[in-house]
């Protein structure tokens, strides 16, 4: 039944999808786009159903410090966009594990799936567990940020420190004033994605205007994988996936945090979920990272806030050098007891 409907559901918004576009079309786990590092399989059972994991587990490059960073995707990026930083640790000396979550990129797309930051965070516990990591410096970007945190709130006897990388939820969307958009909602909106609606929104409100070739490659993921035969379950998943974001807030927890934590923000970020559709003086209000990345470092115990002026939503890949030396030596520096 519910295949018939998303059937039915896909029929209705299938025009746009199948406009002529020159991005490639990939598979609905990106089979066909080449991922930096090889690419493996975790499988389990979850909700009834069989699924499975894609994720990278990159070994030190030279000598091991013994040291693990998990890093956790954001909602328009999949494990692969951490290559830089992945690459950058790995040659520091540590191992560097990138998960896909369900729903994301190289792992299952389910038809039906009960969306929460803690499911996500029991996968990825048990996907660590699976393959020997113990404890780790768990890091999130955008999403990832809300992900990791409900990792840290759930698992902090694993969590060896936590770092988010502009993440969002530094603010409740809802509370503010945005409304409320439903699944079906936001599946007509997913439906629609192509890859200029991509590379118009990253570089207005990612990357302030501004636009590098080596983001094509990223936007044709995304695209390609909307595109591809599996567009309809993308589609669907993703509305999914956006329902949890805009319905689950963690920025209410941030106080209760109990391990040491690295906010890197840059400042010119104006990411917001529903900004599209807020009212003019709600969307005034939102998306101010400038102001939320002090905010939210005053709400967390044991914070420091490194903050980066003039860079937008993925400051990781705007200025790698600088982004990664700031994170480096946070991880190299030793942290006070608690």
């Amino acid at each position: 039944m519910l295949r018939l409907s998303l059937l039915a559901l896909a029929s209705v918004f299938a025009q746009p999808l199948l406009a002529a576009e020159s991005s490639p079309a990939y598979g609905p786990e990106l089979q066909g786009f080449d991922y930096p590092y090889t690419l493996q399989h975790y499988a389990f059972e979850s909700q009834g159903k069989s699924l499975q994991m894609g994720y990278l587990d990159v070994a030190a490059n030279g000598k091991a410090n013994g040291r693990t960073v998990v890093l956790m995707h954001g909602k328009n990026f999949c494990a692969a966009t951490w290559e830089s930083s992945i690459k950058t640790l790995s040659d520091a000396g540590y191992r560097v594990v990138a998960p896909d979550q369900i729903g994301f990129c190289t792992s299952s797309k389910p038809e039906h799936y009960q969306y929460s930051f803690q499911q996500l965070a029991n996968n990825t516990h048990d996907l660590l567990t699976r393959i020997g990591v113990k404890e780790a410096v768990i890091m999130g970007h955008s999403t990832g940020g809300m992900l990791a945190t409900r990792y840290a709130l759930m698992f902090p006897e694993d969590t060896e420190r936590l770092a988010m990388v502009n993440p969002i939820g530094l603010e409740d969307w809802k509370a503010l004033g945005v409304p409320y958009r439903s699944v079906d909602q936001w599946f007509e909106r997913e439906s629609k994605v192509t890859a200029e609606g991509i590379r118009n929104y990253e570089r207005t409100t990612y990357y302030g205007g501004r636009w590098k070739p080596e983001y094509d490659r990223w936007v044709d993921m995304l695209a390609g994988l909307n595109k591809g035969p599996g567009h309809t379950l993308v589609a669907w998943n993703s509305a999914l996936i956006y329902d949890m974001i805009f319905t689950q807030p963690v920025v209410y927890e941030f106080k209760d945090l109990k391990v040491p934590t690295l906010l890197l923000i840059g400042d010119a970020d104006t990411t917001a979920i529903g900004s599209d559709v807020a009212p003019p003086e709600v969307k005034a209000r939102l998306g101010k990272y400038a102001v939320l990345g002090k905010q939210a470092s005053q709400m967390i115990p044991h914070s420091t806030l490194v903050e980066f002026a003039g860079l937008g939503h993925a400051p990781q890949m705007e200025e790698p050098a600088r982004f990664h030396k700031a994170l480096l030596d946070w991880l190299d520096a030793p942290q006070k007891p608690l």
